[in-house]
């Protein structure tokens, strides 16, 4: 009966995507400066999405001047050569559209959303902040302000105060991945107008761009907009800044630090390296670390943490594949007294992990969860646009949405087994808490307090 049920739900889960893969009837323009535009019309909703992704993060980033691409894409709203912050926020708010931008460890998306009837002048001022701002001084200043602000405020969070510090020590700060992606208080400080200028002339160039529109717009229609607000955008001469070397040193040994804050409760975060996002074994590192600590309640870590000892409200494993090699962690949050029991059930899961096979059940249930969840990444267009730039940056084949389910389950136990034994380690960790040292005993790793 279960064997049919299963079935059953993997002829549906394939219709299903089979269904969004012909949704997603992707054409593509070229236009002539090099910029890509990804195209798929969708008329049930009278919107337009678009989603452009810039090539300009740490990875892309001068090595003297961290945070230079978070703080260029945060200012592109605050000003350009035709209009004032105030105006374009008032602009956009006149046509109930969003336009905003955000920069990650990998790359920076600019975004639009707006009702076809005003496309025109949606991408008029899309196409305005993203090829002619200005950076006027006194926004930089108050922005710079209020993102030093933001940072030092999170300083009270152990959360974040643990999860900066593993970045740091696992990467080492010169590494793109290893440092904050906005810079850090006194990093801002050092970036000038000039620096973002000069970032936007070489990082901002349709030929490091891809743009998505997504929506109630035809092909011609869409044509003649790209070309009227985009054909004029060209490369100011060369790129002067190489992608960073993001190689990541394995760990010759545990490195364990304990960060004393007078909290009832412990932060802690314990990983090593992990897998790029191109990794052939990803599908199954994501079976894998459903199983061990990914799938919430179903996974083996809450089970032994939570469910059996009570020791937490939740433990989470992770893999972040990025593109470069990213970090595996394991977050949780416990009783000061409880951090070395905790510390000690994580290590002997992520032991069974790599010496024990799975039930089929456990594997039955993480391929249904992992397929069964795939078809909310496209719920919206907004989510396909980001979906589609985001899919040519990493590099997935064309036909990834109809074959996901198949790569999931191609997964076998001894593909769980053999993706824990490579890409788990069984020492050498880096392992950050930050709670009340002296109600912890902390006996089974030699720990040295951050004085910082």
């Amino acid at each position: 009966m279960k064997s049919l049920l299963s079935a059953f739900a993997a002829l549906i889960l394939l219709t299903v995507c089979s269904g969004y893969s012909e949704a997603l009837d992707k054409k593509e323009i070229k236009l002539e400066n090099g910029l890509t535009i990804i195209y798929v019309q969708r008329t049930g909703l009278p919107v337009v999405m678009a989603s452009m992704l810039i090539k300009a993060s740490p990875l892309y980033e001068p090595a003297q001047k961290p945070g230079v691409a978070y703080l260029t894409s945060a200012m592109l709203t605050e000003g350009t050569s035709t209009r004032i912050g105030l105006q374009i926020s008032k602009e956009t708010e006149f046509m109930g559209a969003s336009l905003g931008a955000s920069t990650n460890s990998d790359f920076t998306m600019i975004s639009l959303s707006v009702l076809k009837k005003d496309a025109a002048k949606g991408f008029e001022l899309f196409s305005d902040v993203v090829i002619n701002p200005v950076f006027p001084e006194s926004e930089l200043i108050r922005k710079k302000r209020i993102l030093k602000g933001s940072l030092l405020q999170r300083e009270e969070d152990p959360s974040y105060v643990v999860e900066k510090r593993f970045m740091k020590e696992l990467f080492g700060p010169q590494h793109p991945y290893g440092r904050l992606v906005s810079g850090s208080p006194d990093e801002i400080d050092r970036i000038t107008r000039t620096d973002l200028q000069e970032y936007h002339r070489q990082k901002y160039r349709p030929d490091h761009a891809l743009l998505s529109v997504v929506g109630d717009i035809s092909h011609e229609e869409l044509v003649a907009l790209a070309k009227k607000y985009f054909s004029n955008w060209h490369a100011a001469g060369s790129d002067g800044i190489k992608k960073a070397d993001a190689a990541i040193k394995p760990l010759a040994s545990t490195k364990a630090i304990l960060i004393d804050k007078k909290t009832t409760q412990a932060s802690i975060i314990l990983g090593h390296p992990g897998i790029s996002r191109s990794n052939p074994d990803y599908y199954a590192v994501s079976v894998m670390n459903y199983i061990l600590g990914g799938g919430g309640f179903a996974s083996r870590l809450m089970d032994a943490v939570r469910e059996k000892r009570g020791l937490t409200y939740g433990i989470y494993s992770h893999f972040n594949a990025l593109k470069e090699p990213g970090a595996f962690s394991v977050e949780v949050q416990t009783k000061n007294e409880s951090a070395e029991e905790v510390l000690g059930l994580i290590k002997s899961e992520i032991r069974r992990m790599r010496t024990e096979q799975v039930s089929d059940s456990e594997l039955g249930d993480a391929k249904s969860f992992l397929t069964g969840s795939f078809p909310r990444r496209f719920e919206t267009s907004g989510k396909i646009a980001d979906f589609l730039v985001a899919a040519r940056f990493y590099g997935l084949p064309e036909d990834y949405i109809r074959k996901y389910s198949s790569y999931i389950n191609s997964v076998t136990k001894q593909d769980v087994l053999r993706v824990a034994q490579k890409y788990l380690f069984d020492a050498n960790y880096v392992i950050v808490i930050a709670g009340d040292k002296a109600k912890m005993k902390l006996n089974d790793v030699q720990f040295f307090e951050d004085v910082k």
